[in-house]
């Protein structure tokens, strides 16, 4: 079963997001994904993104650089088609977890 992980940002919105399997198929859609150690006290955001394409897995090299500094970092996703509900997510996330990759 898929592990969903509620985030609030800064605003007060709540996102949902999904752990997923980094070797299985992920579709071509835009997305936001956060990388974070995911604890029982709850998500350590480490860096949050987003990207046109989550196929392209252009996520990797963040992922690869999180894992450097934080053993256990996992990529979190979220489907959202247009670009700018992305970015303005993204935003609100940085501003409430203040990741330390995204410095």
């Amino acid at each position: 079963m898929t592990r969903q992980i509620e985030l609030a940002g800064k605003s007060g919105a709540r996102y949902r997001y999904t752990s997923i399997d980094e070797d299985r198929f992920l579709p071509p859609a835009g997305a936001n994904y956060v990388i974070a150690e995911v604890t029982p006290e709850g998500p350590h955001v480490v860096y949050a993104g987003e990207t046109d394409n989550l196929a392209s897995q252009n996520w990797r090299g963040a992922l690869e650089e999180a894992r450097r500094k934080y053993a256990g970092a996992k990529i979190l996703t979220r489907l959202n088609v247009t670009r700018a509900v992305r970015e303005a997510e993204r935003e609100d996330l940085i501003e409430q977890y203040h990741p330390p990759l995204n410095q």
